[in-house]
């Protein structure tokens, strides 16, 4: 005989029914045993394949102090081992390298095809630059990449604001005390090609004056023409001392204006599309009055609204930072913000216009001091998890939530594609803004990003495509004036594995349509012959490959010689 527990079956089935919905509306699980455990004084977070290895792996900015100089710290650099445990191997990747940093971000700086590490520095302390030796290990080579100068940094990122292909630097600075100074201005410093720096601030950021107590610093492409735009975040308050919009006329020079009036005591910005029309919009975590989130959209010809009231419930709050991701795969971006002092972070669905609602069950209640979360594919089954970094308070242990939701099936999204102007040795990029179903201040990781060329042969040529910034990927072709035009298209993967092909954009480039001749003067003569022969065996420009053979060779010459004399 059965006896009775005092709980009937009907009972429990209802109770385990109960506890099954719960488990499955909590989409982001706590499972923080995947970090090491640490009680460092944290203050950002990168998250980057740094030692190439087909994993994301993350490094922390620490550095003690909030308002006064604490301790040195070493930046800590974390080992994904493919399925999202980390190990920490600081001292051996970067041992040594320790101070107040406040901020890190990851770019290849030097050309050589990994992920170099920019860290800001609080305390008017020279930032660092770090190389990667291509296996995710670094050197410290600020003393001789950088200039001399000492900062009161917050951030620092990589972007590529002239055109040039490589990446250049910018920092927030607030002076000769900490980051709540009041006599620095944002710094920006130019690559010379080879990853060696020199500070052009002057010249280029137009109208440039002091600026207090910058917080964050943001390129992204504000008016959709394929530059790298620059947004300042500052903790000050009212018009006059507000964040403010940089404007890049596409050869790195900047004009600053407001976007949706001022904003008050804002730490960070994060942009993103949120009502689907391909221009990027911005959130600015504590940026509207009362400690809120301030969400402004980005409309046509260069207007901005303040849209806050799409936020909802969006109260009083100490909050520090914030990305967009699609969490529910629906194709829109939702919200998540880091909460410091919170019981759970925050996060919000987007019904596909941009308006936000709260949903408190989807993420593991955690009371603690979240300063920066990043957001990421980090246990490799196409789902992005998050993961939060602590200081100020509590007892420092970084989180890992994970992802437990619908998978991503979606391919990135081409928004914009277009061609730079040539530069003097001929050289154009093909450039491309994409977008996947997260944030961050470099866009995404996608698995590839390349270029398709199609001539008159109708061959196709591949080139590989480099991110110069913000959600925006490059790829040179050289001379490309040899023929009337060509042919191109986007194609790109996120790390899924869903791939985006883009339709073909034809390019006129005025050339001659008579064949043979390759410097467009209208006659096939010795000129177009040197041409050949100067490129002679070369298989990376199209262009010149008359016969599509795969090279510059005997074929091309022989089309050269069949036209010669030939004018129009």
């Amino acid at each position: 005989m059965i006896r009775s527990s005092g709980l009937s079956f009907v009972s429990f089935a209802v109770l385990l029914g109960c506890l099954s919905n719960s488990a499955v509306a909590q989409q982001f699980v706590e499972e923080t045993g995947r970090l090491p455990s640490q009680s460092f004084y944290s203050n950002q977070l990168s998250a980057c394949d740094f030692d190439m290895d087909g994993d994301m792996d993350f490094v922390v900015a620490d550095g003690q102090g909030y308002t006064s100089q604490g301790s040195a710290l070493q930046v800590r650099l974390y080992v994904n081992d493919g399925t999202g445990q980390f190990s920490d191997e600081s001292i051996a990747r970067a041992g040594g390298v320790t101070g107040w940093f406040r901020g890190v971000e990851f770019g290849d700086c030097d050309g050589d095809g990994d992920p170099d590490m920019i860290l800001a520095q609080d305390y008017f302390t020279a930032p660092v630059l770090l190389i990667n030796d291509g296996n995710g290990f670094f050197t410290d080579e600020s003393a001789s990449r950088l200039p001399a100068q000492r900062l009161s940094s917050a951030r620092a990122q990589f972007a590529d604001v002239d055109q040039d292909g490589d990446l250049d630097l910018a920092f927030c600075d607030s002076g000769t005390s900490s980051r709540f100074g009041s006599n620095g201005r944002t710094r920006l410093l130019i690559n010379d090609g080879n990853g060696f720096y020199q500070d052009e601030t002057n010249a280029r950021m137009i109208g440039g004056s002091t600026m207090s107590q910058q917080m964050d610093l943001l390129f992204f492409d504000a008016d959709n023409d394929l530059d790298l735009d620059m947004y300042v975040g500052t903790r000050s308050s009212g018009s006059t001392n507000s964040s403010r919009l940089w404007t890049n006329d596409g050869k790195g020079f900047f004009t600053s204006t407001l976007t949706a009036g001022g904003d008050f005591s804002v730490y960070s910005y994060d942009a993103g599309d949120i009502d689907g029309d391909a221009r990027l919009d911005l959130i600015g975590a504590n940026g509207a009055s009362g400690n809120r989130e301030k969400l402004i959209k980005n409309n046509a010809a260069g207007s901005w609204s303040d849209v806050t009231t799409w936020i909802s419930p969006n109260p009083s709050a100490d909050d520090n930072d914030s990305k967009f991701l699609d969490f529910d795969n629906d194709g829109d971006l939702d919200l998540v913000i880091a909460v410091l002092y919170g019981s759970r972070e925050r996060m919000y669905v987007n019904d596909g216009t941009g308006q936000f609602t709260e949903d408190t069950s989807l993420i593991t209640g955690v009371s603690d001091a979240t300063l920066d979360i990043a957001v990421a594919d980090f246990t490799g089954d196409g789902r992005a998890d998050i993961i939060t970094v602590q200081g100020e308070g509590g007892n420092f242990q970084n989180r890992f939530y994970r992802n437990t939701g619908p998978f991503d099936t979606r391919a990135p999204l081409i928004a914009v594609t277009g061609l730079s102007d040539a530069d003097e040795s001929g050289r154009r990029g093909i450039l491309a803004r994409l977008s996947d179903s997260y944030t961050s201040d470099r866009g995404f990781d996608p698995g590839f990003v390349r270029a398709e060329l199609r001539g008159t042969t109708g061959k196709i040529e591949m080139l590989d495509m480099v991110w110069i910034g913000n959600s925006i990927w490059r790829a040179d072709i050289i001379a490309p004036e040899c023929s009337a035009g060509f042919e191109y298209r986007i194609v790109c993967s996120d790390r899924s594995g869903n791939i985006r092909t883009g339709d073909w954009e034809q390019v006129d480039l005025g050339g001659s349509g008579l064949a043979g001749d390759l410097n467009s003067d209208g006659c096939v003569d010795g000129m177009d012959i040197a041409v050949i022969l100067g490129f002679w065996a070369d298989t990376t420009l199209p262009c010149f490959d008359l016969n599509g053979s795969g090279a510059v060779d005997g074929g091309d010459l022989s089309i050269v010689l069949s036209n010669f004399g030939g004018c129009l």
